[in-house]
């Protein structure tokens, strides 16, 4: 367990910072276009190692309640460059 919850958690903050992205990893992995277990799994122990998860609760929840996809992820998000380059494919 971290000081922000457990990996679960962490892996559900990857999704929701994804989908505020406009991707869908779980539908990416379903058509096989997704990476591999192991680089899902590294971006979630990136998220772990973050020291900023309260902010990224703030942004995510904010996020949701506009209708379009984030521009970008916040500029502490460990996992900004991968969720970016995916958003753009």
């Amino acid at each position: 367990m971290t000081k922000f919850g457990t990996f679960e958690t962490h892996a559900r903050l990857v999704a929701r910072m994804a989908g505020a992205l406009g991707v869908d990893l779980e539908e990416r992995a379903q058509r096989g276009e997704e990476l591999s277990e192991t680089e899902a799994r590294n971006r979630v122990y990136r998220c772990l190692s973050c020291t900023a998860p309260d902010m990224c609760v703030k942004f995510l929840d904010a996020q949701a309640e506009l209708d379009a996809p984030a521009m970008a992820a916040p500029r502490y998000c460990r996992n900004k460059a991968e969720l970016e380059r995916l958003a753009a494919t």
